[in-house]
């Protein structure tokens, strides 16, 4: 049955994110015409001001507590985060962890296609240049390495979530995990998917490779009580009564150098992740009894709550303007329509805002590329 509190979460993330998308992304949109590492500084601003507001949602509204543990972060390095899967909600959650001990700014996502034509969500989600994949490596890999290519070449600092798990955690994907295992000898896990070590292991070569990489934190996440799987379990009004999150951060220098030896460190942290997990659903709920990170937060937690604070009160006050300015305004309801028609037309016709974005990058490079291979020419 619907919850007043679920439909009001969900309700409030919707249309913050849709009519942030029309009038506060849209207008800048142009500016990746003429110095995309300029566009990508500004966006990448204004859709964190957004990821705010489910923080502030979860944590001030419906009372959600978060304990982490571990390592913590070191503010603004660059990294890539891996993380399992435990509900299809896991990313979202996350943005609690990463305001307190990192910038929201910094972070992109892989995760699958289908969630760029989400009106709202999935708009700013392209402005936002997060990664996205059919989830059938032949097809991602060009894709996905052209993404990190863009960033190492724009000097970008990103932390890049993945799932290397590829799903998240259910009866069907643990009995497909199961057959894996038995196929290749390998054990059977309880709490967590055995993971996919080939986009891993590209992606750290990749930024490793373009100098854009400081570190991989592994991130293991667990829910003691209420595990929402899906949005309809948060439309029930199923919230999370505790989030933990247990932080090993691994600096780029540690990491093994070989292909095959990386993927053998990727697999050795998910039988961590296995028994980590088995004690804290056996044992007492917790990973670490003290409560807290070895490394201290970078946000103290009276900032914390005036940013949450600040984010209800602008959202809140940004949405009730939006529907009064179009109530009154006939001009800003053709603008929205023609807005929207071309979010939906653009991602139809050239597969996203990303995309658009690479190709701008690519096409104000041309004359530098031309100039370079006429002096290779010229020095033969």
């Amino acid at each position: 049955m619907a919850s007043l509190r679920g439909i009001y979460f969900l309700t409030t993330l919707f249309l913050g994110s849709f009519f942030g998308s029309v009038f506060m992304l849209a207008p800048f949109l142009p500016l990746m015409l003429i110095s995309p590492a300029w566009y990508r500084w500004l966006t990448d601003r204004i859709v964190a001001i957004w990821l705010t507001l489910p923080v502030a949602l979860l944590e001030m509204v419906f009372g959600a507590k978060v304990v982490i543990t571990g390592d913590g972060f070191i503010p603004g390095e660059r990294s890539v985060i891996i993380m399992n899967h435990r509900t299809r909600l896991d990313w979202m959650f996350l943005w609690d962890c990463l305001l307190r001990y990192s910038y929201l700014r910094l972070e992109k996502i892989c995760l699958k296609a289908t969630l760029k034509a989400v009106p709202g969500f999935g708009w700013a989600m392209q402005v936002a240049s997060f990664i996205f994949i059919h989830r059938k490596w032949e097809d991602d890999r060009r894709h996905v390495g052209a993404m990190l290519d863009y960033f190492c070449a724009i000097r970008e600092p990103l932390q890049l979530l993945i799932f290397p798990e590829g799903t998240d955690l259910t009866a069907n994907t643990r009995a497909r995990s199961d057959v894996f295992a038995e196929k290749n000898g390998l054990q059977k896990y309880e709490y967590v998917l055995h993971p996919r070590t080939t986009g891993f292991t590209f992606i750290v070569e990749s930024l490793r490779k373009g100098d854009n990489l400081d570190a991989v934190h592994d991130i293991t996440v667990a829910y003691p009580q209420n595990i929402p799987q899906t949005e309809r379990h948060l439309v029930t009004g199923q919230f999370p009564r505790e989030i933990h999150f247990h932080v090993q951060r691994y600096p780029v220098k540690a990491l093994p150098e070989g292909t095959t030896e990386l993927q053998d460190w990727c697999q050795e942290r998910w039988r961590e992740k296995e028994q980590r997990l088995r004690d804290f659903y056996t044992g007492g709920h917790c990973f670490d009894t003290s409560g807290r990170s070895r490394i201290p937060p970078c946000k103290s937690e009276f900032r914390v709550m005036l940013i949450k604070m600040a984010s209800l009160v602008y959202w809140t006050g940004f949405i009730m303007l939006s529907f009064t300015a179009l109530y009154y305004s006939s001009l800003l309801r053709y603008y929205l329509l023609l807005v929207t028609v071309f979010f939906v037309a653009q991602e139809r016709v050239v597969g996203g805002l990303e995309v658009l974005e690479l190709a701008c990058h690519r096409w104000r490079n041309l004359p530098e590329k031309a100039a370079a291979a006429n002096e290779t020419e010229k020095s033969k």
